[in-house]
Formats: C-alpha cells, sequence, structure tokens
C-alpha cells in the first residue's frame, strides 16, 4: 500500500477523548493530527456528568476552570422507589460533581489546539503495517494513505484501530438508555441534586446542567428490535413517554419537552473486566484510549472522565520518552525511535490498565444487578459488591497526576 502523506502522531476520533489527547500533547509541545470522519465537530448525546477526578484531569488540561462557569455543582443525591414508597437523599458520591454539555466540553478542548489540528471528514477504513518500516499505514475512505509513527484510536466502541491491535468487540448488556437534554426557559426551579426515580423494571436520572437545563436519561431492559429506531429522536421520545407511562407526570413532561436534537437511544456496551486484563493494548507504535481501549456502562459515570485521565497519562509518557530521540529520523535510527515509542505505550498501558480493571469490575457488576431477574444472582453480586467495593465511591477520588 503506497502512502502519500507522512505525519509524526496520528489520533483517529475527534470525539472527546481524541480532542482530549491531541490538548494534552499540545500542552506538552507535541503536536499531532486529529482524523475526524464527520464534517464538523461531533457532540453526539447532550451531556455528561463529571466527577472529582474528571475535574482534576480537565484541570491538568487547562479547561477546567472555563468549564465550571457553564455547570451548576451538585449538592446532593436523592434516590426514591416508587415501588417501595421510600426514599433517601445523601451526599453526592464525589466531592466535585457536575453536569457538563457535551458541547461545552468539546468546544473548550478544541480552542486550546492550533489551527489545522482536526481534519474532518476522514474516515478510516483500515490499519495495516508498512513491509518496510513496520509503522502504520491508515487507509481512508476517500483512497488516500497516510504513514503515522504514532497512531493513537480513540475511535470509540467500533473501533478500526482496536481491530487492527486484535482486541475482541465489546459485550452488549441486557440494557438500553435513553439520554436526553429538556430546556426550561423560565427556569427549571429544581434543586442542584442527582435524583433518580427507582421503578421495578426502570430507572429514571434527573441532574441540572445549569438553572434552564436538565439532563436526563431513563434506563430499562430490552432494546428496540429495529436498529433504524435509535435514529428518529422523535420515535424515541414517544417510545420512552410510552415506557415510563407509571411514573410522576413531572418526568413525563421533561421528556416531551425534550430537545429531540438531543435526544439518543443506545444500547449499553462494556469492555469485560477479563479483557481488560488480558488486552493487548499495543502493537509496535499504535495503541488506543478512551471507548476504544474500555467502553463501560454509565453507571458510574465514569466513561468520560476515564477518557480524560487516558489523555492526560498517555501524553505525559509519550513526552517523558520522546525527548529523548527525534522522532523524524530514519534509517538507522529507526528501530531505535520505535523501541522508545513502544516504551512510553507500555507505560501507559501499565499505568492505566488496574485503574480500568477495577472500573470495568464495578460497572459490570452493577450491570449485572440491574438486568438479572435471578434473586440468588442478585444477592450474590451485591456481596461481591461489599468485598470487593466497600467504598463505592472511591473510583471518585482517583488521580491520574500531573501532565
Amino acid at each position: 500500500m503506497e502512502y502519500g502523506e507522512e505525519i509524526d502522531i496520528v489520533i483517529v476520533g475527534g470525539g472527546i477523548c481524541g480532542l482530549a489527547t491531541a490538548l494534552a500533547l499540545h500542552r506538552k509541545g507535541i503536536k499531532s493530527l486529529v482524523l475526524e470522519r464527520s464534517e464538523t465537530l461531533r457532540e453526539t448525546g447532550a451531556a455528561i456528568g463529571m466527577l472529582t477526578n474528571g475535574w482534576r484531569a480537565l484541570d491538568q488540561l487547562g479547561v477546567a476552570s472555563k468549564l465550571r462557569q457553564t455547570a451548576l455543582p451538585i449538592q446532593r443525591q436523592r434516590d426514591i422507589w416508587l415501588y417501595r414508597n421510600k426514599e433517601e437523599t445523601i451526599k453526592p458520591q464525589s466531592e466535585e460533581e457536575r453536569c457538563l454539555l457535551r458541547s461545552d466540553l468539546v468546544t473548550a478542548l478544541t480552542e486550546g489546539l492550533p489551527h489545522g489540528t482536526i481534519r474532518f471528514g476522514c474516515q478510516v477504513l483500515s490499519v495495516q503495517p508498512d513491509p518496510l518500516t513496520s509503522y502504520p499505514l491508515i487507509q481512508l475512505h476517500n483512497g488516500s494513505v497516510i504513514k503515522a509513527k504514532i497512531l493513537i484510536g480513540c475511535d470509540g466502541a467500533h473501533s478500526v484501530v482496536a481491530d487492527f491491535l486484535g482486541l475482541k468487540p465489546p459485550k452488549l448488556f441486557v440494557l438500553r438508555a435513553v439520554r436526553g437534554l429538556t430546556c426550561y426557559p423560565s427556569g427549571h426551579g429544581l434543586p442542584t441534586e442527582y435524583t433518580r426515580f427507582q421503578g421495578e423494571n426502570f430507572t429514571i436520572g434527573r441532574i441540572p446542567v445549569d438553572d434552564k437545563l436538565v439532563h436526563w436519561f431513563v434506563a430499562d431492559q430490552g432494546y428496540p428490535p429495529d436498529s433504524n429506531i435509535s435514529k428518529d429522536p422523535e420515535f424515541i421520545r414517544e417510545f420512552t413517554v410510552e415506557s415510563i407511562k407509571a411514573f410522576p407526570e413531572e418526568m413525563l413532561d421533561m421528556v416531551r419537552r425534550s430537545d429531540p436534537e438531543k435526544l439518543t437511544l443506545t444500547h449499553i456496551r462494556y469492555r469485560a473486566p477479563w479483557d481488560i486484563l488480558l488486552g493487548k493494548f499495543r502493537k509496535g507504535t499504535v495503541a488506543v484510549a478512551g471507548d476504544a481501549m474500555h467502553v463501560m456502562g454509565p453507571f458510574l459515570m465514569q466513561g468520560g472522565s476515564a477518557a480524560l485521565e487516558d489523555a492526560v497519562v498517555l501524553a505525559r509518557c509519550l513526552a517523558q520518552k520522546l525527548h529523548q530521540v527525534d522522532i523524524s529520523a530514519e534509517g538507522r535510527q529507526m528501530r531505535i525511535i520505535q523501541n522508545v515509542i513502544g516504551e512510553a505505550i507500555d507505560q501507559f498501558v501499565k499505568e492505566r490498565r488496574m485503574r480500568l480493571l477495577k472500573l470495568s469490575v464495578q460497572t459490570y457488576l452493577l450491570g449485572s444487578l440491574r438486568q438479572s431477574s435471578s434473586s440468588i444472582a442478585k444477592f450474590a453480586t451485591m456481596a461481591l459488591m461489599m468485598i470487593l467495593f466497600r467504598d463505592p465511591s472511591a473510583h471518585t477520588q482517583y488521580y491520574c497526576g500531573d501532565l
């Protein structure tokens, strides 16, 4: 395969992880190119919960102060079990918990990047090693080929780069999630709390973003057999309202008034804990991060925060090694450069593996608990969670380290 362009560092995917990785590298004085398949910035989804560990990563990326101005701090968490007529209010699981608009997060990350860092309309079809140099060759949908010295796959759960690494595909929970955003022009008047309404088979969550915007989700078992349904926002809204008709009217009204452009229906995916433990996340100078590495269920609100942690750690590990070599060198120096890059990626994987394993185990157990219909299985899962995670919110106190 002949290539027409050679670039030192290529990041596939212009979502949260890809942009954060490019920004982290930029802040370390390292240039990269982001290949994004869409024609504009990708802001899929409505909002994202950000816990203390995520804010610590955003601080390292230099965008936290600006983003804090756009999102209210959550003061408490309230759980309401409708079928038990029970209610409980507790402190939030995290010292700092806010709900960010995805558009605000993507914009903040993008504004910190040099002009020309993102190349739009670049769908990656495949990755192959160059038979002469072993560097990855990236084939795009328009027929062009890019040779990269370092390739970082931040291309989500259906990652082309993860396929190149030979990673097993993510697995599916028997659970679906509808997420949306509702605007109350005169103000929603809700307390700054994360509220969950628990039905026997449904969970509805509600969390304010600011004084007028509310992010919400509905999680339950099953998934519509017609895959085109997930692309029809009006049907998603009607389908969701019908599904939760037994819930309080205020929740039905919230869903009815939601912004159709922000509605998403997804089948919840995860990378199994044993695949995190045993997965080969590097091949040569190719690696993955974010959902491509560790897609997880939303039960801990850690998907986005973990991706930001990846960005900081990966940029730090690369920067520590790349100062030793001239990455653009060719000839006999090439193998030395590849070894140094490999060492940097191996350090990144080593630092992240146990952190991600703990997150994946906890989310896997929570997902299993939600989808199980067996009382015995639920009891066993809860017992295991109590043994492994005596402090169930400890994951929010993690610090990925300085950039």
